[in-house]
């Protein structure tokens, strides 16, 4: 609707705000994106306020964040839904107010997370169920739901629990392109399945399958995930101090360790591009997920890899954002908080502390220069204002930092 105001008694057009879209907004430099996830305790069952999605919600867009990405829309767990709401009140209190979200709708191979043999062939009923409610909220929100990703992590083989085979992705990815083609869906709205850079063809042959072909040439784009974190315990070559650079200090060793994780970053994104380019198929590839934990008491930790501390998580972060933004890349980098009910039996399990922000509503290392310039003026978390780890003291941060080892325990 065009609308007219009033002025020497002639009609005068107010410009429109321009409709942003996927294509717009992905691999966009002024449209940060984060992985994001609002749970604050130790269970899921216990899902946080729309007051305290508002809060996150502000928090986010102060750090210039722009679109978030979240998980699944089980019907138990309304966190996205949510998430869509507290947009939208937002949205309508401040007409500036800018966020947008890629929906996933969560994927599983029948006998997933139960007691029998999982059966990867062939998928849950509870997928239709999934893909109909995501369906549904990017038709309530279209202007806010930007992308729907069929999966998270949902082909790639070391997810035992419920990974399924391409054609079962494939099949919901086509079935969502139809309802864009039937004008049931925006025909703006990008449909992809975020998933380990391997899954995409971008490492062991074993993934390259004539349904996997036919997935990247239905997808709107490719979201791929890769973690240089996990792999200092999994394919650990590339962390491990080289001989040559034994006589660095500690400082230098991890700096260019954390060089080498970015170009370890950078090489499985090729990966997946020149697989995507092999097939004659060019489209945007952008990262779905990629992160680096600050605690781990397993395998990332002191007697492990010795990967996890807020100094590295500060590096990466900054390296992938600058690479990203500029090769015109999105990052959704994980994570947006810390959430404790991912490991809630081991408070020092890694996988509760991805956040850039801790339970306490600390910001880590990676964002102590925004607190230092007023990013977070005015705004809390739980009620406590967003203050710096360490009390802002580097120097006592620099003593948790662990120095990679030449050699690992067995």
């Amino acid at each position: 609707m065009v609308a007219f105001g009033c002025s020497n008694n002639k009609e005068v057009e107010k410009p429109q705000k321009e409709e942003m879209t996927a294509a717009k907004i992905l691999g966009n430099p002024n449209y940060l994106a984060i992985s994001y996830g609002g749970y604050r305790e130790k269970s899921r069952e216990i899902q946080p306020t729309i007051a305290e999605l508002k809060e996150d919600m502000k928090i986010l867009s102060a750090m210039g964040i722009k679109i978030l990405r979240t998980y699944n829309v089980q019907p138990k767990l309304p966190h996205a839904a949510n998430v869509l709401k507290a947009i939208s009140e937002l949205k309508k209190e401040d007409a500036s107010f800018e966020m947008y979200v890629m929906l996933g709708a969560w994927i599983d191979c029948l006998n997933a997370w139960t007691d029998k043999t999982p059966n990867h062939d062939i998928e849950s009923p509870a997928n239709a169920g999934e893909i109909a409610r995501a369906v549904a909220l990017a038709k309530q929100y279209p202007d806010i739901v930007k992308v729907i990703a069929v999966g998270n992590e949902a082909m790639v083989k070391w997810a035992a629990s419920y990974f399924v085979q391409p054609n079962i992705i494939l099949k919901w990815v086509n079935h969502l392109q139809d309802l864009k083609i039937k004008g049931e869906l925006s025909k703006d709205l990008w449909i992809t399945s975020s998933d380990d850079f391997s899954s995409w063809g971008g490492g062991d042959s074993v993934y390259h399958t004539e349904d996997l072909e036919k997935l990247i040439k239905s997808v709107d784009y490719i979201s791929t995930h890769t973690y240089p974190y996990h792999n200092s315990h999994h394919n650990p070559e590339f962390w491990k101090t080289p001989n040559y650079l034994s006589n660095l200090t500690d400082k230098e060793k991890v700096d260019e360790a954390m060089s080498r994780a970015l170009s370890f970053t950078k090489n499985q994104y090729r990966g997946v591009v020149n697989y995507m380019k092999s097939l004659g198929v060019h489209k945007p590839v952008h990262i779905g997920e990629t992160g680096w934990s600050t605690i781990s008491n397993g395998h990332y930790g002191a007697n492990g890899s010795r990967v996890s501390d807020e100094y590295k998580q500060g590096l990466y972060h900054q390296k992938i954002r600058e690479w990203t933004k500029k090769e015109g890349i999105s990052c959704f980098y994980f994570e947006a908080f810390d959430e404790q009910w991912k490991d809630a039996e081991n408070p020092k399990g890694s996988e509760n502390h991805f956040g850039l922000i801790n339970l306490k509503g600390e910001a880590k290392f990676p964002l102590w220069e925004a607190v230092d310039k007023g990013v977070f003026n005015g705004l809390t978390r739980n009620g406590k204002p967003i203050t710096k780890t360490f009390n802002g003291n580097k120097e006592n941060l620099m003593k948790t930092v662990l120095v990679p080892n030449t050699e690992y325990p067995k």
